[in-house]
């Protein structure tokens, strides 16, 4: 048996028969002994290329991610995870740093659980009170993590994706947003006076609040033992660079760097990250008027409406980049598919439109948010076409409408009279 474990293609079918008969829902209990009692080790790299595998051999990303827990546990603690080390102020010691602090609230959401049981009846409605209030306190500390999310999803998961990987960040970033609406649900439930009792109190975090800790912790464990290290392995120092550029434009979670990180000499003379404002060239004629470079790049800056294109291949190849975008973009979109900018829980509807705009059924889709982050935010999407009616792509534009809605009777341009 041992020889057979040592084999790394023999352990990577056992693995992946193991895993699908889970998702069979063969004994759950008795596949994860078996699987503990066999694996002992299991490299990093070996779980990924699984989870590519059946992916890729027609295994549903939803029938992944519907499991991913349960593949999680049987993995914890047996996944040979590399020791990395990185200077200070890297992404990867930013994000280990992060999960330092995030696992510091999480601990002190447990000592609270740990806590309960053992309050005594009298006064215990004053004494849930005041626990309801902390817990509320720390679990809004931890929506810090949509930050440290939004960084894997739209810094680390583009470069994974161009090294052919494309199924793990699929998956985890279903996770993420499981956990972001866990952690809705958990605020909402923890509104102050809305738990009395003790044992009511019991029911909110065995249901919800627990299992919200848990994927948090559990996202933590994959970070580190396994999208951590592949990503180590996959990038280059310029890579980890761009990605170190780009980073503040996402913020930090629970932790602020003081640290600067700049990768080798070499790296940096050969740098291709563009950090101009923009590049100078000739101008750029229409068939209405000309810019040179300068001006349109202030323009697309100043413009109040925010652009995205994507080609007729569906790759983003250009965004607007003014100061007061609705959503937030950086340039590790450039190239990507637009699929994958998308929670996978609404890529059917992206490519329903793409359908639609290819075939020429549709030219337009019109969405609103109504209370975006208490602004009224328009987004319209209208299918790029050329001379010939062929099909070019898609431009998006959003438009924080807010203000715009109150407006009445005329303003005309006589009335103007400055600030």
């Amino acid at each position: 048996m041992s020889e057979f474990i040592n084999n790394s293609s023999k352990r990577r079918e056992l693995l992946k028969h193991m895993i699908l008969e889970l998702h069979q829902g063969e004994a759950p209990s008795e596949v994860k002994i078996r699987l503990k009692e066999l694996l002992k080790s299991i490299p990093y790299n070996e779980v990924v290329e699984v989870e590519q595998e059946l992916i890729s051999e027609g295994l549903p990303e939803v029938e992944v991610l519907k499991f991913c827990d349960i593949h999680s546990s049987v993995l914890e603690g047996t996944v040979i995870s590399q020791q990395i080390e990185v200077p200070a102020a890297h992404p990867v010691d930013t994000i280990k740093k992060e999960n330092i602090e995030i696992e510091k609230v999480t601990g002190k959401v447990k000592e609270i659980f740990e806590s309960i049981p053992k309050l005594e009846a009298e006064n215990e409605s004053v004494e849930i009170a005041k626990i309801v209030l902390k817990l509320k306190g720390l679990f809004n500390s931890l929506w810090d993590i949509d930050k440290h999310y939004k960084r894997k999803e739209y810094l680390l998961f583009p470069f994974l994706e161009k090294a052919n990987i494309t199924g793990p960040p699929k998956v985890m970033w279903g996770k993420h947003d499981e956990i972001r609406e866990q952690l809705k649900a958990s605020i909402e439930a923890l509104t102050p006076g809305s738990i009395t009792g003790k044992e009511e109190l019991m029911s909110v975090i065995v249901f919800l609040l627990g299992p919200t800790i848990d994927a948090i912790d559990s996202m933590i464990m994959k970070e580190e033992e396994i999208l951590l290290p592949m990503c180590m392995e996959k990038f280059t120092e310029e890579n980890w660079y761009q990605v170190y550029l780009e980073t503040p434009v996402y913020g930090y979670c629970l932790y602020d760097t003081r640290d600067e990180w700049r990768p080798s000499e070499s790296v940096l003379e050969n740098i291709t990250v563009d950090r101009s404002e923009y590049v100078k060239g000739a101008p750029i004629r229409l068939s209405s008027g000309s810019f040179d470079i300068k001006e349109l790049e202030a323009l697309f800056v100043s413009i109040p409406i925010d652009i995205t294109y994507v080609d007729a291949n569906d790759k983003v190849k250009f965004f607007s980049h003014s100061p007061s975008r609705v959503f937030e973009r950086n340039r590790s979109i450039i190239g990507r598919d637009v699929r994958l900018c998308h929670p996978p829980g609404s890529v059917k509807i992206v490519e329903q439109i793409l359908e639609d705009f290819k075939s020429g059924k549709e030219n337009q889709a019109n969405f609103w948010l109504s209370n975006f982050m208490d602004r009224f935010v328009h987004i319209g999407y209208t299918a790029l076409r050329g001379k010939d009616n062929e099909y070019l792509g898609v431009i998006e534009i959003t438009q924080d409408i807010t203000e715009l809605r109150k407006l009445e009777g005329d303003q005309r341009l006589l009335s103007y009279t400055g600030s």
